[in-house]
């Protein structure tokens, strides 16, 4: 295998214990911090090579949030290593019972192309923090990102505890036929099919960041323009190719109605009357993607946009009317500036048709009431949930950020990204003295030999009353 040298390598660097102390691993997200400052212009041209963005959305979504993370670790990480003593039994209580956060050893990271810094590079923060030697896998995708990657990453890390390795399916495939500790990938559902049965080969435990079909529920019940801003902000933001970005709206037909001009109106706001020339607007990332978003365009009837040019992989920022749930762009994650609306009767309706298909990573409802927006919490099941906005949940690191069932496996962001790539390791250290104290235990056993192990080791219900 032409990757097992290296994953070899990577574990020796582990196994010596290197990655261990605090001040080592404080020393490489520091390294991570200069990377991102040192490197940002070329991040900046990179992404918007690649995918169109905005200068303005690259540097919200590929270096705010990351360094918000990075500092996020490093001022809680000397509290987040530290064990965490637990509750003993009365026989235990000259001992010490704690948790250990462990590093798992060398862990692999499967980067996507939509955001092809920030989703290698907060998990790769978590990584880090928990003490691990990592193997970052950027995507093929977006070529001009994967080769700073590939360039500039190990210029700022310990390259006997970090590598970079690029490629497309083969190298890829080749990879995973290594035993690694920890695997995260973020992706399709079908991809995250693959690389769980290439983990469950050596029982490697996984994390899945995937997709899915976010449904967005609006209530008849709003202040339409808001919807329509926070709607329009959400579904278009990096052309659409968001995984928690709004897939498509539930609503009734007379909200429909409501919505369709002040979306028309938020659109030119935000790019004007000619999106294509808008320096805010971006571009599929590649011509596969292209045409298979542009397949999606028969259903229903398009209301807004629907103006395609090839050469330049631009496809308006589009909403989609009278949409059938039977309809095409109904049966896959669109992932592109294309909006659904699907009609139903009422929030009890809508409810319904979510619950009827697999669970989303978000979950959005808009509604001025908010018993409508916990009714669709409560309700409903999904990675997140976000009332009366989309994708800001996603910029808090103090909440986890992850799918469920088919939207993905595990959680990461801040502490959960630290917790995710540590293993919780139950530890129990006794003294060598005071043995007559585990006298009850041994043989020749007795009744009153447990009477007396079962007074010392039992746990009792709170409020419960014993009468001895």
């Amino acid at each position: 295998n032409p990757f097992a040298g290296l994953v070899n390598h990577l574990r020796a660097s582990w196994l010596s214990g290197k990655t261990r102390p605090m001040a080592y691993r404080i020393a490489q997200l520091e390294a991570l911090g200069h990377f991102l400052d040192d490197k940002k212009q070329q991040i900046l041209e990179a992404t918007a090579s690649d995918l169109g963005k905005a200068p303005f959305e690259a540097e919200l979504s590929e270096i705010l949030l990351c360094k918000n993370e990075l500092h996020e670790t490093l001022n809680n990480l000397s509290h987040w290593m530290k064990d965490e003593q637990v509750d003993r039994t009365l026989a235990m209580q000259l001992d010490s019972a704690f948790i250990r956060k462990d590093p798992y050893g060398v862990v692999l990271i499967i980067a996507p192309w939509n955001y092809p810094i920030q989703l290698f590079l907060v998990p790769l923060i978590g990584a880090i923090a928990a003490g691990n030697c990592v193997i970052i896998k950027p995507s093929e995708v977006s070529k001009k990102t994967e080769k700073l990657v590939a360039e500039a990453l190990l210029g700022y890390l310990d390259k006997d505890c970090f590598a970079v390795v690029t490629g497309g399916v083969p190298e890829t495939t080749r990879l995973l036929e290594n035993k690694f500790d920890y695997i995260f990938f973020t992706g399709s559902p079908p991809v995250g099919r693959i690389v769980m049965t290439a983990a469950a080969k050596h029982l490697t435990p996984v994390t899945l960041e995937l997709g899915g079909k976010n449904p967005c529920y609006v209530s008849d019940t709003c202040d339409v323009t808001n919807v329509a801003r926070r709607v329009a902000w959400g579904r278009f933001f990096n052309a659409g190719q968001t995984c928690i970005a709004p897939d498509y709206l539930l609503c009734t037909v007379e909200m429909q109605d409501k919505l369709l001009p002040a979306l028309r109106k938020a659109i030119g706001d935000f790019y004007g009357p000619n999106p294509q020339e808008s320096p805010d607007f971006g571009r599929i990332v590649n011509d596969k993607q292209f045409q298979r978003v542009q397949r999606l365009l028969g259903s229903g009837r398009v209301a807004i946009g629907g103006q395609m040019d090839e050469a330049e992989r631009y496809i308006a920022p589009t909403v989609l009317a009278d949409v059938q749930p039977s309809d095409p762009i109904m049966q896959e994650e669109i992932f592109g500036p294309i909006l659904p609306i699907v009609i139903i009767a009422n929030m009890d309706e809508a409810i319904d048709f979510i619950n009827s298909r697999e669970r989303p990573l978000a979950v959005y409802a808009f509604s001025s009431n908010d018993k409508v927006v916990s009714q669709v919490l409560e309700r409903t099941s999904s990675g997140g949930f976000c009332g009366n906005d989309t994708l800001m949940h996603v910029t808090l690191t103090s909440l986890p950020f992850g799918g469920i069932g088919n939207s993905g496996l595990g959680t990461h962001h801040g502490k959960f990204s630290f917790d995710t790539f540590s293993h919780r390791r139950g530890c129990l250290k006794r003294g060598m003295g005071r043995e007559p104290l585990n006298g009850p235990r041994y043989p020749p056993y007795s009744q009153q030999k447990f009477g007396v192990i079962r007074a010392t080791s039992k746990v009792t219900r709170k409020n419960d009353c014993t009468l001895l």
